[in-house]
Order: structure tokens, then sequence, then C-alpha cells
């Protein structure tokens, strides 16, 4: 959370703050209900993609800004996961060790053996050659527990019970070689934890996070080769909303309604269509130009015999707009691609188009 007082607006406000407050420096502000502690019951994942060499943590809590204390993510080297009584400094250190070549599982025993907190701690470390390490102590309420595999390390703790950090697991490896970005596959693992009962609190303030580092050429903007950031400090459905943000910005597919505007799930829609036969059949794919952002009447009819022969509602019938698109039926759409067995090759022609680089 950052304070921002607009001097033009209120400047003797402004001067009473500074005078009250000198010489302190209002800066990113701690969450008032943190108080003395620093605790994090919550479950997350850390992962790696072993083609692009992403790294990077997916978390939620009912705790607030979950993301300025749990994940820590390194380009090229691997992620951490540092919960429940956290203890902010294992993200550096582990991270170090790792990087020096010691392995997770080393590295994790080194870091914890001097702690005399370490059963209240719980901590997933995974490192770029896909090894994970794990630790729960006996300390952390309610069900806790981990589940690691090759290039992840899921953990929880104050769940519901163990099915959650089964949900996170087994869908990211679920999603392993579907070449899709190492965030999606991450905060998809986060809502099936979510889906399954997620933390077992209610009445306290949520949040969530997903951050992703790469270290491929070019990928990043920013030299620490981070690529996605997503804080959600506090909202009543945390996980949703990251969710919601990294559509949005990405531009996928889905995630408003379409009808006649411009961008680039226009063109996602474009190639679907062309692969299900209904948008311009005799051409194989749909090159991304400018003309193909546009939502068109071609595509707009392309969209209605579609909708006509799955049964859905179409401008005949006096009440759906021409060329309609919402999430069921771009959700729908990509079924019907999967089953043709083209579906790889597609999600391969929009993997860039749809990258995170902010």
């Amino acid at each position: 959370m950052t304070i921002i007082i607009r001097a033009h607006v209120l400047p003797s406000l402004l001067m009473g703050f500074v005078a009250l407050f000198s010489p302190c420096v209002l800066e990113a502000q701690e969450p008032v209900e943190w108080g003395e502690g620093f605790v994090f019951h919550t479950f997350s994942i850390a992962g790696v993609d072993p083609v692009t060499g992403e790294s990077g943590v997916a978390v939620t809590t009912r705790n607030a800004c979950v993301g300025n204390g749990v994940p820590w993510v390194r380009v090229g080297v691997g992620a951490v996961a540092t919960q429940a009584s956290t203890r902010t400094a294992y993200g550096k250190e582990l991270l170090d060790m790792l990087e020096e070549g010691v392995s997770p599982q080393d590295a994790l025993d080194s870091a914890i053996g001097s702690d005399e907190g370490r059963e209240n701690r719980q901590i997933g470390v995974v490192s770029i050659d896909g090894r994970a390490a794990q630790f729960t102590g006996s300390g952390p309420g309610g069900w806790a527990g981990h589940r690691s595999g090759q290039n992840y390390a899921a953990q929880g703790n104050v769940l519901v019970g163990p099915e959650v950090v089964h949900a996170v697991a087994e869908t990211f490896e679920s999603s392993e070689g579907s070449g899709r970005h190492l965030a999606d596959r991450l905060v998809e693992a986060l809502e099936a934890g979510q889906a399954a009962g997620g933390d077992r609190r209610a009445g306290r303030l949520q949040s969530a996070s997903v951050v992703v580092v790469d270290p491929r050429q070019g990928m990043a903007r920013r030299e620490d080769g981070q690529t996605v950031h997503i804080n959600v400090c506090q909202h009543l459905t945390p996980v949703a909303e990251v969710r919601r943000i990294y559509d949005t910005v990405s531009g996928t597919l889905g995630f408003r309604e379409l009808y006649m505007p411009t961008g680039n799930d226009v063109w996602q829609v474009k190639l679907l269509m062309n692969a299900l036969g209904y948008f311009r059949p005799d051409d194989k794919g749909v090159d991304r130009t400018a003309q193909a952002m546009v939502y068109d009447g071609e595509i707009a009819r392309a969209v209605d015999a579609f909708r006509d022969d799955q049964g859905l509602s179409n401008p005949s019938s006096g009440g759906t707009p021409s060329g309609f698109v919402d999430a069921e039926v771009a959700a729908l759409m990509w079924k019907l691609v999967e089953e043709t067995g083209r579906a790889h090759d597609v999600r391969k022609t929009i993997r860039d188009a749809t990258r995170i680089r902010r």
C-alpha cells in the first residue's frame, strides 16, 4: 500500500503531515492488522518451468497483503515460499544457497537448523532444475502439510484438510508440458486449492499474489527478470481477482464480453473459429495483423453460425446481440478445439501474444 498526497489539492494539509511525521518518510505502509507479528497461515505453490526457465510463487491467505511476505523468486535460480510464522529472511538465504549450487534439501536443512522458531514455520523451496524441499513444523494450527513433485512445492496450513494441497499439486502437475505460461499455471493451481476449501478461517481480510521471473533475453523489462507481479492486498475473493487481473492484462480470451470491439482477444476468437472451420476455413490460421484485431461483420457472422450449431441463443431469437462472445462461449470454443486435436497448436500460436511483460 502506498499513501499518495496531492500537494496541489491540499497544500496546507500536506505541510501539516510533513511537520507531524518529519523526519520520517511516508512510503509503503504495512497493514495495521499485522501488528508486531508476521504470520501468514496460508497455502501456496512455488514452481519452475524447465522449458522456459521461469520460476514463480502463487499464494493466498486470510491475512492482508500476503504478497509482501511469502513469495520470493530469483531469475535463473528458483523460488521460495516462507509462511506460517513467516521468517522473510529465508527468502534471500535459501535463494543465495541455491545460487551457490547447494541442493534445495541441504539449503533448507541448513536454514532451519539453527532456527529456534522452526516448529512454527512452513517453507517450500524449488530450484531451477526442478528439485524441491519442504518443511512443516508442528506449530501451525488446523491441518498443515505439504506435497512436492518435479518442478514444484505446494504447502499449506490452517486449511480445511489435505485435499487443498492435493488439488494444488495435481492441478499443477496436469498442466506440465502444456506450453502455458508459468503464471497462468500457478494461478490455476491456486484456484483449485481454493475450490477445494482453502483456508478454514472466516471473517478475516483476504489476499493473494503471484510473482514470476523469466531469464530469457527480452522477456522482462526489469533487470531482476520479473515479468509478473500481481499483488491483491485485500479483496473478498482475492484468488478470483488475481485471475481477473491476469486475464485482463494479458488480453486472454474470455476476460470480457465481445461485441464489435477491437483487441488481442478478437484475434484469438478468429483463430478458434478458423480451427473449427467457421472463419476462413481455407486459410491455415489467422495472421496477427491490425485488421485481425477488429471484430467485424465477418467474424460476427461466423460466431453466430457457431452459436446456432451449438443450440445457443442467436440474434433471431430477439435477445442475444450478433457476434456475442462471453466466457461461457469462449470455454465451449476451446473444448471443441481440444476435441479436434488442434488445441496445442493454437495455444502455441497465441502464447507470445498473451505474455505479460509488466
